[in-house]
């Protein structure tokens, strides 16, 4: 990590973080910013002067934490996480069989045009949940579904010496979601660029922010980072 503390300048504020920014080579989700020299305080003697602001840029005391998060976010990928490792024959089979039963019973109450299947892979899990009547249970920005998700995840591992990954999809929810997000991604880049102004996205899951970084990565133009604290945690567009 880089020093704690540093002090930089610019014409505006944001230019001043910003110079601070690169120098320490954080994000600005890592640093307490305070004003030293602000860009209103000018004396009539000073007008013709050129403008400085001056600010002082602190590390947070969790600073190293939010770095290991944000580029284990970038990174991984967003199917499996670190903490999953590959599952035995065996337990997939007992898991597998646990989660048949449950949706069998399951569906059959929600309707008759409602079709699941389960494939298998070295982590867990994967549901896809497919019919007219399966909709609901997407919810609002797939609200519903990841807490369903959730739901089966903690009865596939209820009796699991082993860790087992559950991952649900209904009626290609994701899939779509992807395909908007990664066009959301490319059309808020283009109005930073144009207006060169940070943007900040709606609260998201950890997999959607992922589809956000992954469209931008290659960008030279803009940035990506993650702020807040889950379950509010959201993505900053910004000029590099």
């Amino acid at each position: 990590m880089p020093k704690d503390s540093i002090i930089s300048s610019g014409k505006t504020t944001n230019e001043a973080i910003e110079n601070g920014l690169k120098i320490l080579k954080v994000s600005k989700n890592m640093v307490n910013v305070k004003v030293l020299e602000s860009e209103d305080k000018r004396s009539f003697f000073s007008i013709l002067a050129p403008r400085v602001v001056k600010v002082e840029l602190t590390l947070k005391e969790d600073a190293e934490r939010i770095l290991q998060e944000e580029k284990t976010e970038k990174k991984e990928t967003p199917h499996v996480k670190k903490e999953y490792k590959p599952v035995t024959e065996e337990q997939l089979k007992e898991s597998e069989n646990t989660l048949n039963e449950f949706l069998d019973k399951f569906l059959k109450l929600i309707g008759n045009n409602i079709e699941y299947k389960i494939n298998k892979n070295e982590y867990g899990l994967e549901v896809t949940i497919n019919g007219e009547e399966a909709g609901f249970l997407i919810g609002y920005r797939g609200e519903n579904l990841y807490a369903f998700q959730s739901i089966l995840s903690s009865i596939a591992n209820k009796n699991s010496n082993e860790k087992v990954r559950i991952l649900l999809d209904i009626c290609d929810y994701k899939g779509k979601r992807e395909k908007t997000l990664q066009d959301l991604a490319i059309k808020v880049s283009k109005t930073v660029e144009r207006t060169k102004k940070s943007v900040t996205l709606e609260p998201m899951q950890a997999y959607e922010r992922k589809i956000i970084h992954s469209a931008l990565q290659d960008s030279d133009k803009v940035k990506t980072e993650s702020i807040g604290e889950e379950p509010r945690r959201r993505i900053v567009i910004s000029l590099k």
